[in-house]
């Protein structure tokens, strides 16, 4: 969509890539319905990097036309003076009534809910309204919660840890990618997990083959999450 600026961030990490401080130098303009109107899928991602790219509105609007997924995180950032700060989601609990798939970090899920607890704060998120939620925990692995049941999936062991950028953008890409496909929330979960391991020894975008993934989720040292 045309804008004036290209929204930039600045990722800094420390020695372990599960942490990292941010600045933006520049913000672009938020997505409008009108832009998106003739679009049609069976799933929209809204991957969200700021917290009005994607407006109350247009998550209804998209939840009209097909499942709505969504990454919390940038529903939780708030830039003052290049500096990116923790809020909490103002429009979430009317939002959440619209979205079909969401993820959040530990942390993302302990602002939204309050519950620092993985089982807690998922029940919380689906309450009020989210059918599947993905809680990603870094090198710890994730846990799915659809309202059946828990479901523990691994972290993949990397050969190296180059780059932890985009690493949940692949994920959540893997798993629709997966759930499009028929597969069960467990089965997307494994070969999402799969291909953030693969993601995270490059820089840049994720470019392996199905055959990677496969061989990452039968051949690499797994590390399932506690609940």
């Amino acid at each position: 969509m045309p804008s004036k600026k290209t929204l930039c961030f600045e990722n800094i990490y420390g020695e372990n890539q599960d942490n990292r401080t941010q600045r933006v130098t520049a913000k672009a303009d938020p997505f409008t319905v009108d832009f998106l109107k003739d679009l049609d899928a069976e799933i929209f991602h809204l991957g969200s990097l700021m917290a009005d790219d994607f407006s109350l509105d247009l998550v209804k609007f998209m939840a009209s036309k097909g499942k709505v997924s969504v990454d919390s995180q940038g529903y939780l950032r708030e830039v003052r003076d290049e500096q990116v700060f923790a809020v909490d989601w103002t429009d979430k609990l009317e939002a959440m009534k619209h979205i079909h798939f969401m993820k959040a970090n530990e942390h993302e899920m302990e602002v939204l809910t309050g519950y620092s607890d993985i089982r807690k704060a998922a029940t919380c998120l689906h309450e009020w309204g989210i059918k599947e939620v993905l809680i990603t925990l870094g090198s710890l692995g994730s846990v799915i919660y659809d309202g059946k049941a828990f479901y523990r999936i691994p972290a993949y062991k990397p050969n190296e840890v180059v780059d932890a950028t985009g690493c949940g953008d692949t994920y959540m890409c893997g798993y629709l990618y997966k759930r499009a496909q028929g597969a069960t929330p467990e089965e997307a979960g494994h070969y999402a997990a799969a291909m953030s391991t693969i993601k995270i020894q490059k820089s840049g975008p994720f470019d392996g083959t199905e055959e990677d993934i496969l061989s990452c989720m039968k051949n690499c040292e797994q590390r399932l999450p506690e609940l």
